[in-house]
């Protein structure tokens, strides 16, 4: 296995990367290494950000099994999410009681993209093999191996994807 230096390119699994979170504390996506995971680029002011409520169910529902949900908002999509990190954290709190970790925006397109979301998009290439994101709440499942094993466009309700997840979490 060739591994490539900054691009993201060869990496083995979501473990290898690490993330700032949206209180500025960079971590390693290593800690979350054995559990199944729901990637997801959010927005506050979006007409998806109802999901907010969907994804929280499903880690409140699952998270005791090994399951989380890893929010990072992005500010890429008609400017849907302009708030500084401390606005993100209130309004996810404060309007829909969001306790899953959340990260600092990123940007999940272009030369600048997180590359974590470089990753995931090459993992899980969307319709008709593009690359790039189209919008807020695309989401990214990720088996306990740290393997992309679905990726789900924004119309596609959290909730949607429960027997999947209960699928990953009773494998081996």
């Amino acid at each position: 296995m060739v591994q490539s230096g900054k691009n993201g390119g060869g990496r083995m699994s979501v473990y290898e990367f690490s993330a700032k979170t949206i209180t500025g504390d960079e971590i390693s996506l290593q800690q979350f290494a054995g559990q199944v995971l729901l990637i997801v680029n959010t927005a506050s002011r979006c007409g998806f950000t109802p999901q907010y409520k969907e994804l929280q169910d499903l880690y409140e529902r699952f998270h005791e099994r090994g399951f989380t949900v890893l929010g990072f908002p992005c500010n890429q999509f008609g400017n849907q999410e302009p708030g500084s990190e401390e606005e993100i954290s209130q309004f996810c709190s404060l309007s829909y009681g969001v306790t899953f970790p959340m990260f600092a925006k990123v940007d999940v397109n272009g030369a600048n993209a997180h590359p974590l979301f470089t990753y995931l998009k090459e993992q899980a290439p969307g319709v008709l093999g593009t690359k790039t994101i189209k919008w807020n709440f695309t989401k990214f499942l990720i088996d306990r191996k740290g393997n992309v094993v679905g990726r789900y466009a924004s119309n596609v309700s959290p909730l949607s994807l429960l027997d999947k997840i209960e699928t990953l979490l009773t494998e081996t």
